[in-house]
């Protein structure tokens, strides 16, 4: 019988990590949503990728695992803000945290969270802190500033494939890119490595993120975690909405508009309508297209890519192919 994949060992470690981390007792409103909000779950794909790469240039991944949980109680800070920017009710099909407590305590308890990302890192070898500090800081205001745009965008009248693109870079690849430079630094890979798996990641993260876009509108919804269409319904700027009003010619312009500016519709009726001039402008071929190529170009940066452990970087590519191939 084959033994545990480096991946599902690496997962079991971290969950035991973060279960074991006591981030602060009192006042408890401030420290048990940080617990809660860890506890909902998630695939944990940013630590696990930092944990993989570094298993590509040292042995004992778990030496990192402080610094892979940094940035995975980072994301989970800004899902807990995001979370009330969005007045989302859910998270992971369990109460968001300004839902269980307040928007409130929700702030304060995020802010103690990305301080004890912190705590996590400042254990890194001293002569690689300030490179870390660096990359992680870079990434976090990357992040906010993709958020930003997300919001902006609600209020544009217009957005192009390019702002969009370059939203999504910020506020979804750019961690998946720090979660594998971090893991290739602290491995002592080489600078161009590390840029290389950056750029993976970034890449990568887009593709994600278009595979999003996608599901969302032509998943199967008995797989599917949530609404099929809920993008359609609340007008979200995606790049399928995006090119559709880029595309459309007069008719189909002029119905997607109409579609837009409803306030009170029949939702199921809303969802066909739209995939329909989706089907008529191929929309659906095009964003695939635009997905797999930043898939293409991520995987391009791991060839004659140098490092030592085979096995490591073998799962790192397959979990990434298993992303990719995913239908939720």
């Amino acid at each position: 019988m084959m033994g545990k994949s480096h991946a599902a060992e690496l997962l079991d470690k971290l969950e035991t990590f973060l279960k074991s981390q006591n981030f602060g007792e009192s006042p408890k409103e401030l420290y048990e949503p940080i617990e809660y909000i860890l506890s909902l779950g998630g695939k944990r794909i940013r630590p696990l990728l930092s944990l993989l790469t570094y298993g590509m240039y040292q042995s004992n991944p778990e030496r990192i695992l402080k610094q892979a949980s940094a940035i995975e109680v980072f994301h989970n800070f800004t899902l807990m803000h995001d979370d009330i920017m969005d007045q989302a009710p859910l998270r992971r099909g369990k109460d968001t945290v300004h839902e269980k407590w307040d928007a409130n305590i929700a702030i304060l308890s995020g802010d103690v969270m990305l301080v004890r990302a912190y705590d996590l890192l400042v254990e890194t070898d001293p002569s690689l802190l300030p490179e870390i500090i660096k990359l992680f800081n870079k990434t976090a205001a990357e992040v906010c500033e993709g958020q930003q745009f997300d919001m902006n965008f609600e209020s544009l009248p217009e957005v192009t494939e390019e702002e969009y693109i370059n939203m999504i870079r910020l506020k979804t690849a750019v961690l998946l890119g720090c979660a594998l430079k971090m893991g290739a630094v602290l491995g002592g890979a080489g600078e161009i490595e590390s840029s290389k798996l950056y750029d993976f990641g970034v890449n990568i993260g887009i593709g994600f993120q278009l595979k999003d876009d996608l599901l969302d509108v032509y998943a199967d919804q008995a797989k599917f975690g949530k609404q099929v269409g809920g993008d359609i319904i609340s007008n979200k700027k995606t790049f399928l909405l995006i090119k559709a009003l880029e595309l459309a010619k007069e008719k189909e312009s002029e119905e997607l508009k109409h579609w837009l500016s409803q306030t009170e519709f029949d939702k199921e009726e809303k969802v066909r309508s739209v995939k329909a001039i989706y089907e008529k402008l191929g929309i659906k071929n095009l964003t695939e297209a635009k997905m797999n190529s930043y898939f293409d170009a991520g995987f391009h940066q791991l060839d004659n890519i140098e490092f030592k452990n085979n096995s490591y970087f073998d799962e790192l590519k397959q979990i990434t192919e298993d992303l990719i191939h995913r239908e939720k």
